[in-house]
């Protein structure tokens, strides 16, 4: 939504922007790099739509997809807390039987199937090590980093139990709502894929009074612009390019 990407496009240049099926896509350059931006929208639908426009127009050398995202009780992340995801998990896809729930694999059918790879509900996520410089430039921001599995859902959790449910199943951090439809485009193109979130929520019980999706929206934002800055084009002994890059996010 545009509240999670607000701070992003307000730090891009030469921006210019343009529509599809009401959708708006901003192309600018940060700190030497061409961007891409784009909000998806809500679901997985929206989200492989938008991906895959984003893929077949601009010559792109990644996806990242950062948004907010509610974690787990167990995962030890707390609101304002950002998640990196390293793999993607359809969380509600698959069948309901009398011994309850399966995976596609019950099903036997694959989502994909790339030179041979077939995919069912998980697909891959590129690993994203947070540069030691990233951490020291935080100064008074307060938020810790934790990479883990993410699930993707079409039904938020509104319950305990199912929080409980889906973290224990999945080995998961937090879960959302467009991840890894998005993971499944970025496989079948074989770009790479990077997801981070900044936690909003506790997943569980709705209880909205709780929620801080401006915090989160804002940790999220600031720790990709750092990622950009630094990770995506390397240090140079600590100077930014003087010259494009060349890559585009």
């Amino acid at each position: 939504m545009p509240f999670e990407s607000d701070r992003i496009l307000s730090r891009l240049k030469y921006t210019r922007s343009s529509k599809i099926t009401g959708k708006t896509v901003h192309k600018g350059k940060f700190s030497g790099i061409n961007v891409v931006l784009m909000d998806t929208g809500m679901g997985k639908v929206n989200a492989a739509h938008a991906t895959t426009y984003i893929i077949e127009k601009y010559p792109v050398n990644a996806i990242i997809n950062i948004g907010v995202s509610g974690a787990y009780p167990g995962s030890g992340l707390n609101i304002g807390d950002i998640a990196i995801a390293s793999r993607e998990i359809y969380g509600d896809e698959g069948v309901i039987g009398p011994g309850g729930w399966g995976d596609l694999r019950e099903i036997g059918i694959p989502l994909a199937d790339v030179d041979g790879k077939k995919y069912f509900n998980e697909f891959p996520v590129t690993p994203l090590a947070i540069p030691p410089l990233i951490r020291e430039r935080k100064g008074d921001v307060e938020f810790k980093i934790k990479t883990g599995n993410f699930v993707t859902v079409s039904a938020a959790t509104g319950t305990q139990k199912r929080a409980r449910e889906l973290e224990t199943r999945f080995n998961a951090l937090c879960e959302n709502m467009e991840g890894a439809a998005i993971a499944q485009v970025c496989t079948l193109h074989n770009i790479p894929f990077f997801e981070i979130r900044g936690i909003s929520n506790i997943a569980g019980i709705r209880d909205k009074s709780k929620w801080d999706l401006q915090l989160a929206s804002e940790n999220c934002q600031k720790l990709t612009l750092d990622i950009i800055d630094i990770a995506f084009h390397g240090l140079d002994d600590g100077k930014r390019p003087k010259r494009d890059t060349g890559r585009t996010f």
